[in-house]
């Protein structure tokens, strides 16, 4: 969570109000996470399709590479971001709370995403998803709510994509002596008779839904959610300054002023 940084500010439209939205750390986890993205998508889809732009053994062994690199921006990188304390003192109430606010679905999200489909067709304006408290200096909120469940689809993904990767790398994977790879396969043997396939058959469909539901994920993240200008601000932040002027009151809303 970013605090509040620099100069006392009274919340008011027009004075100028910058605070930091994205730590330095998030924004490199961001970039981990989108590269290796992208670098898994392509070189998964030409590992399956056949693309004739690289050679197999090269798309393979960059997809290796990047498995690491987006798991631990997703698995170790992620959850330090959301719940380390910066310069505040760390308490577990106020961070559980945070992550609650900030990162969960709830019943003020679902308002929001009301409003936002009823501005798409005429009817009110459009809601502030940036929600930032002066009076404690950091964000409530600074999601926007479809997002925030995309987030739970998107765990879902990353979580399917990396045990079905298991098995697909090596069927007798091992950790420490255990049969890691044999027991996946057990589970998904145990769902494969109802869909007709083999075990080693339903995880390669589980991996490619999964790879699907990234590149779905990024068209609506970046080819829907951002379209509108004057968001891009947003983009600024996350990819280069991490600072947000909230004195733009573009889907912002600023409570607890003095």
């Amino acid at each position: 969570m970013a605090g509040r940084k620099g100069q006392e500010a009274s919340g008011k439209p027009g004075e100028s109000m910058v605070v930091e939205r994205y730590t330095l750390l998030e924004r490199i986890t961001h970039l981990i996470h989108l590269l290796s993205m992208l670098t898994l998508v392509i070189t998964g889809l030409k590992i399956y399709l056949g693309w004739d732009f690289m050679a197999f053994d090269k798309a393979r062994t960059l997809h290796m590479i990047a498995v690491p690199f987006f798991l631990a921006a997703n698995w170790i990188l992620v959850p330090y971001n959301v719940f380390s304390c910066g310069e505040e003192a760390c308490d577990i109430k106020f961070r559980l709370r945070h992550f609650i606010d900030s990162y969960i679905f709830g019943p003020e999200d679902a308002k929001r995403l009301k409003a936002i489909v009823l501005n798409f067709f005429g009817k009110g304006d459009y809601p502030a998803f940036t929600i930032y408290d002066v009076r404690e200096g950091h964000y409530v909120t600074k999601l926007h709510p479809l997002l925030k469940l995309l987030i739970i689809l998107e765990s879902t993904a990353i979580f399917l994509i990396a045990v079905t990767g298991i098995v697909l790398y090596s069927p007798n994977w091992s950790l420490f002596g255990l049969p890691v790879a044999q027991w996946i396969l057990a589970v998904f043997g145990v769902f494969a008779p109802y869909f007709d396939v083999q075990p080693l058959g339903l995880v390669r469909v589980g991996h490619l839904a999964a790879t699907y539901w990234f590149l779905f994920e990024l068209t609506l993240h970046v080819g829907i959610l951002e379209l509108d200008p004057k968001v891009w601000k947003y983009h600024k932040a996350i990819f280069w300054s991490g600072k947000e002027d909230l004195s733009d009151r573009n889907f912002v809303e600023v409570i607890g002023k003095k």
